[in-house]
C-alpha cells in the first residue's frame, strides 16, 4: 500500500476494493488477493514480530471493544441455517445479509 505521496508503507497490505475502488468483478480482486499474498508472502522474513502474538489477541480485542464473532463451527451453523431458508422456498440458500443476524444464527 502506498501513503499519499506514493511511498510503500511496510507491513501493509491491501486487495480488492480497498486497492483498485469500487471497480471490477469477483476475478478481478482474486487476481488482487493473488497479488497481495505472494507480496505478502515475499516480505514474511522482513516483516516485524507482532505485538501481540498469542492465536488469541485478536478475538481478545475484539471481545474487551463488544464486537461479536464467530469461528469455524459457527459458520456451519449459519451455512445450515442458510440452506434451511432456502429449502423452504424451493431454492439451494437464502443469504442472511445483516451482521447482527448472521452473528446470533452462528453463535446458536
Amino acid at each position: 500500500m502506498l501513503d499519499l505521496d506514493e511511498n510503500q508503507l511496510p507491513g501493509v497490505y491491501v486487495t480488492g476494493w480497498i486497492k483498485r475502488g469500487p471497480v471490477g468483478l469477483i476475478g478481478h480482486t482474486k487476481g488482487d488477493a493473488a497479488e497481495t499474498i505472494a507480496s505478502l508472502l515475499a516480505d514474511a522474513d522482513t516483516l516485524a514480530a507482532p505485538k501481540y502474538a498469542s492465536p488469541d489477541a485478536i478475538l481478545d480485542f475484539l471481545a474487551t471493544r463488544g464486537i461479536p464473532v464467530t469461528n469455524w463451527e459457527g459458520w456451519g451453523r449459519l451455512d445450515a441455517h442458510e440452506k434451511a431458508l432456502g429449502s423452504a422456498a424451493g431454492r439451494a440458500r437464502i443469504k442472511v445479509v445483516e451482521r447482527e443476524e448472521m452473528t446470533r444464527v452462528s453463535r446458536g
